[in-house]
């Protein structure tokens, strides 16, 4: 089995974008926490509300405005994003609210989470649409 070239160059593009991303996830989750507290998700929702924004955004403006090169798109979009959302990081932080008996708070971050993250993804996605 070989590997082609091109498929090594976006391996080490959605690397390189998965470490950007963990980063800025890390940086702006705890910069939210600070402000808001840890009561609630806070951190965890902006950063998946923005990600999904971005890859609505994104996405059109890469793939069907730019027609930029695959590594490009594969270490945004893939790389970077993929790893600045954080739905396991959702998925735990769920399960702990249940688990501490926080039935309401963790159906309100579900439900936000869900909602918000779909409608910033089409917010994205019309903005890229009209530039």
């Amino acid at each position: 089995m070989s590997i082609s070239v091109s498929l090594v160059s976006q391996l080490l593009f959605i690397a390189l974008g998965g470490a950007i991303g963990a980063v800025l996830r890390f940086a702006g989750s705890n910069a939210v926490y600070s402000f808001l507290g840890r009561d609630f998700p806070y951190g965890t929702l902006m950063v998946n509300v923005l990600g999904s924004f971005l890859m609505g955004l994104l996405a059109i403006l890469f793939i069907e405005r730019l027609d930029s090169a695959p590594e490009f798109r594969a270490f945004f979009l893939v790389g970077v994003l993929g790893a600045f959302t954080t739905f396991s990081t959702f998925s735990i932080e769920t399960f702990y609210l249940i688990e501490q008996g926080e039935v309401l708070k963790a159906g309100l971050n579900m439900l936000l989470s869900v909602v918000l993250c779909v409608i910033a993804v089409s917010i994205g996605i019309f903005l890229g649409r009209e530039l």
